[in-house]
């Protein structure tokens, strides 16, 4: 039985991980969920994620949000460690909303049919705004739990990470939005190797 943490930013990115280690087909055991608000926690704990791939798969899901690119990302969360095997730093580009994005089947059970979904997700600056802009178009139980207004800017509803936490965990399909999105394919990827390969 391989262990697996899965540390993350928020409630949502914490559904996504799960839902890819779920992908795993070697018997396996999620051990621990660690998830604390925003990356900077993520960031601070490093040390600690490579202590604790030395014994066991350690999953750090993070967004890119407004860095240059995923390689150099991770290259200043990681500095000059020697990275363990069993540890899996994982980048979402730019927002783990990307991909959510990129499964256009499950997008459309959960909005309806208004609105022009992104061909390439992982391509948009702001993942999230575009959610909530296709979510003004959602049926109104949806458009409610998912988007507020504020001074006329669109934000996170009190709903937003219980229904999409809900939406990742039934309807949402991995492998369709990894079509979508080259950073999802390459963590489906890279979790599958590293399970594979586990050694304690």
């Amino acid at each position: 039985m391989i262990p697996i943490a899965v540390a993350t930013e928020d409630e949502l990115s914490e559904a996504l991980a799960l839902r890819l280690v779920s992908e795993v087909r070697t018997p396996h055991q999620v051990t621990l969920k660690l998830r604390k608000g925003g990356f900077g926690y993520l960031q601070s704990k490093m040390d600690s994620w490579c202590q604790l791939a030395q014994q066991q798969v350690v999953l750090v899901l993070t967004d890119l949000d407004r860095a240059a690119c995923p390689v150099e990302f991770r290259d200043k969360w990681l500095g000059n460690r020697g990275v363990p095997a069993n540890l899996l730093l994982r980048v979402a580009v730019r927002e783990s909303e990307s991909w959510v994005l990129a499964d256009h089947i499950a997008m459309r059970e959960l909005i309806g049919a208004k609105g022009v979904l992104p061909p390439y997700p992982d391509t948009l600056p702001e993942p999230k705004q575009t959610l909530l802009g296709l979510a003004k178009g959602a049926p109104r139980s949806v458009r409610e739990e998912l988007i507020k207004a504020i001074d006329g800017n669109l934000s996170q509803g009190l709903g937003y990470n219980a229904r999409l936490t809900h939406w990742v965990n039934t309807q949402w399909s991995p492998k369709r939005a990894a079509e979508r999105s080259p950073s999802l394919a390459r963590a489906r990827v890279r979790i599958r190797e590293v399970a594979a390969a586990f050694k304690s």
